[in-house]
Parts: C-alpha cells; sequence; structure tokens
C-alpha cells in the first residue's frame, strides 16, 4: 500500500490522503513516519477522526504521552488523553495558556521529559473569524544558516520556562503555583539519531547557558526571525475533520487570533519522543 500526498511547499508540508481503515497497518505507520520526517508537517484533509482513531493513530506513530500528567498540582479531571485545546467557558486548561498559542512556539519543552516527537491536532469546531495555524520548520531555517553562524551555535543549551511563554500575558507573579517553577534545559540544536538537526527555540526559550538575558534574547530573536520567513512556513486554513501532525522539535507552532466567544475546539494527542543524542 503507497500513500498518495501532494507536496504543500518545497521546505514544509504534505497533504495525505489517509484512508482511516489503515490507521493501524505498520506499513502505513512506517510511511508516515518517513514523510513527516521528510515534509515535517502532514495535513489529512476531512478525515474526521473520532478520539480513538486519533489515539490509534499517535499509538501508531509511536505510542502517546501526556505531558499534563507531569504536571505537579494539577487536578485529574485536567489530564484526559485527548487533550481540548479551546477558550470556551469551563474547559480545563486555564485561558492563559491557550492565549500563550497565540505565540510561536513548541509543545512540552518546560516539563522534564522528552519533548513529544510530534503533535496530533484535529478540528472539531472552526472560529468564524482566524484560528488558522502556522508552522516554521525549524530543520529548514537551520539547513539554511551560514556555516559559521551554525558554528556560533554549537553546543549551546537553552532554559525553558512557562515565565517566559505568558511574559506577553501576565506578570511572572500572576502564574499558578504548579506551572511557574517549570523549566527544562534544552539543546539549541537539536540532533536525531539519524543526523539531521533543527532549532528548538521559540516562546519558552528563556535564556542561553553562559550568555546574558540580553545576548540571550537577541540571539534566540535573531534566530526565531530567521525562522519564520516565508520560505519555511505553512499556513493551515482549518476545514472540519481535518488532522494535522507535525514534528514537535522540527517546527515551530502559532494560532492566528480567534474571539473568546468563538467555540473553536481542538482535540490535541501527543507523541512521546526522545532526547537530542548531542
Amino acid at each position: 500500500m503507497s500513500l498518495k500526498y501532494d507536496i504543500l511547499k518545497p521546505e514544509i508540508g504534505a497533504r495525505v490522503y489517509l484512508d482511516r481503515a489503515g490507521i493501524g497497518n505498520p506499513q502505513v505507520a512506517q510511511q508516515l513516519l518517513e514523510l513527516l520526517e521528510t515534509h515535517t508537517v502532514l495535513v489529512f484533509p476531512g478525515i474526521d477522526l473520532s478520539d480513538g482513531e486519533q489515539l490509534a493513530l499517535t499509538d501508531a506513530l509511536g505510542g502517546r504521552i501526556n505531558i499534563a500528567t507531569r504536571i505537579a498540582g494539577l487536578e485529574r479531571e485536567k489530564t484526559a488523553e485527548v487533550y481540548q485545546v479551546t477558550l470556551n467557558e469551563g474547559a480545563a486548561i486555564e485561558k492563559e495558556y491557550v492565549l500563550g498559542t497565540f505565540f510561536w512556539h513548541m509543545d512540552g519543552l518546560t516539563v522534564d521529559v522528552p519533548p513529544p516527537k510530534a503533535t496530533v491536532l484535529s478540528a472539531r469546531h472552526l472560529a468564524p473569524k482566524g484560528g488558522q495555524t502556522e508552522f516554521a520548520s525549524t530543520k529548514a531555517a537551520y539547513a539554511a544558516l551560514a556555516e559559521d553562524e551554525k558554528a556560533e551555535i554549537a553546543g549551546l543549551r537553552v532554559l525553558h520556562t512557562v515565565t517566559a511563554s505568558l511574559r506577553e500575558l501576565m506578570p511572572p507573579g500572576a502564574l499558578d503555583a504548579a506551572r511557574c517553577t517549570l523549566r527544562h534545559e534544552h539543546p539549541l540544536v537539536w540532533t536525531r539519531a539519524n543526523g539531521t538537526q533543527s532549532l528548538v527555540i521559540g516562546s519558552t526559550a528563556d535564556l542561553i547557558n553562559g550568555k546574558s538575558q540580553a545576548e540571550s534574547r537577541a540571539l534566540l530573536a535573531r534566530l526565531l526571525d530567521w525562522t519564520v520567513q516565508p520560505a519555511f512556513t505553512y499556513r493551515h486554513n482549518w476545514s472540519h475533520g481535518d488532522c494535522v501532525v507535525w514534528d514537535n522539535t522540527s517546527a515551530l507552532h502559532r494560532v492566528l487570533p480567534y474571539a473568546v466567544d468563538s467555540g473553536r475546539m481542538m482535540h490535541r494527542t501527543t507523541i512521546a519522543g526522545l532526547e537530542s543524542v548531542a
């Protein structure tokens, strides 16, 4: 069985025509992993997965991990394996953390486990205006850096914090106790076992080890500006039932702002990852 797909952009994105019946097929899973490695973002248009099917797809691509269970003090009812991303009243996650997704970020960088290999996101209810998701390939961005720039950032490590991810939204003292101390260190250049490399940056990136705050923020801002240039980015205009899977440590993502009362609802699952080999 060979999957049909269209390349969306040379550096990022492929539209994949997946039959839901093939989700548990090991050959299909291997093809999807190869496409993910090559194209970073995979779009399954209108596939309309149930939560059970989404979990099955997650497991087929490497097994699920629930990042929320790693956060001390988070109530049990807030840790469902299918995570609802919404601004709706009564949602499990506080609005501030959903609003934080308006900024370029990667998932799971502040929790003391390897970042997810990939994220799976399905559209359940769309906003009338806004709500598109943008992706930026940090793998393509790193590959395109000049050799002297690669040498400059080789071996650097970055502290990622929840405080940094929400600094555009609230003062540090306003964070809840369960999350205000969340922080984890990662290499600036992520290296996979197959040798491919990417930048691990985004809104959670706070300080670079061995550099001042000014030096850290300036370098991180420069790398972010470089990464989100049009050649490396793809904007997905959601339709109901679309599912998108992306390589979490090879792609930044953000959602375009939408109204709090829009009813937008996305279901997210995450695929367990491995640490960088360098």
